[in-house]
């Protein structure tokens, strides 16, 4: 990915706001005082399935509660401070839009959990990190944004210690071809790449990682949001903390988008958890 692409990419997920819009939110709800991280998941888990998809796939990678984690494209923390509060792990994140992060770090702070979890900006590509850094990493819904897919890998294989896990949770090319756009990760095809499963086998494999567990998604995640399209119905409309913070005026279209896609199989959901091979 060049710099442009990574620039357009931090423009696609900056909001202008955020933080009053979080905070404003967080008091209708009345949670402003008493903040867990929790409280947090309708909007900081920005990726199908939720805060439900994050418990099951960080499950799979078994890790002890001393780790220190990865998570690269960190968004607003919200993967990293599950590992900090639900499985005692320290987690660094790590991602190139400047409001999230800057965001996120005010929400660990107000959550407790400063001294167990740290945000940076910074690219995917360039892990400011020395070799055999983490004990694991992550990512949750990053790559469909990253063109440089082998170097993105290389360099998460590169700070992790030999035998650290790694858990993926992303979309992937389904079976049937086109795209339907805008989507939550990208307005148009300049900024999407993705690849089908088979391809992100190799890749994984190239950057000297051993696949242990994958798990197909897609039903899951379908549930939950038709469950969630459901409950907000009912609602007569979102609730005051959610996704539609971060996706604009346009967060029904990219919602509606997506779940087609995943409806004909033109997109899909993937999870695997790969050991780095010494």
């Amino acid at each position: 990915m060049t710099g442009v692409d990574e620039t357009a990419v931090a423009d696609h997920y900056t909001v202008d706001g955020l933080e009053t819009l979080i905070l404003d939110a967080l008091k209708r709800s009345g949670k402003l005082n008493t903040l867990s991280p929790i409280d947090l998941a309708p909007v900081d888990e920005f990726h199908m399935g939720g805060r439900a998809a994050t418990q099951h796939v960080i499950g799979m990678m078994s890790l002890p509660s001393n780790a220190h984690v990865l998570d690269v494209g960190c968004g607003l923390g919200g993967v990293a401070r599950y590992l900090a509060s639900e499985c005692g792990c320290r987690a660094t994140g790590i991602d190139l839009t400047a409001e999230y992060v800057r965001v996120g770090t005010m929400l660990t702070q107000r959550t407790g959990l400063a001294d167990r979890v740290e945000l940076h900006v910074g690219s995917a590509l360039a892990l400011p990190w020395p070799h055999a850094t983490f004990d694991a990493a992550v990512t949750f819904h990053v790559a469909m944004n990253i063109a440089d897919r082998p170097r993105l890998y290389a360099e998460i294989a590169r700070v992790l210690k030999p035998g650290g896990m790694f858990a993926i949770y992303d979309v992937m090319k389904g079976p049937k071809e086109g795209l339907l756009f805008p989507l939550p990760w990208a307005e148009t095809e300049e900024t999407s790449f993705l690849v089908t499963t088979g391809e992100m086998r190799d890749l994984l494999d190239n950057a000297g990682f051993e696949i242990i567990r994958e798990e197909d998604r897609r039903e899951g995640a379908l549930k939950h949001h038709r469950e969630r399209l459901v409950a907000q119905s009912a609602a007569g409309g979102p609730p005051p903390l959610g996704l539609h913070l971060l996706q604009g005026q346009g967060a029904s279209l990219k919602s509606r988008s997506m779940v087609s896609m995943l409806e004909t199989n033109q997109i899909t959901l993937e999870a695997i958890v790969a050991r780095r091979l010494a």
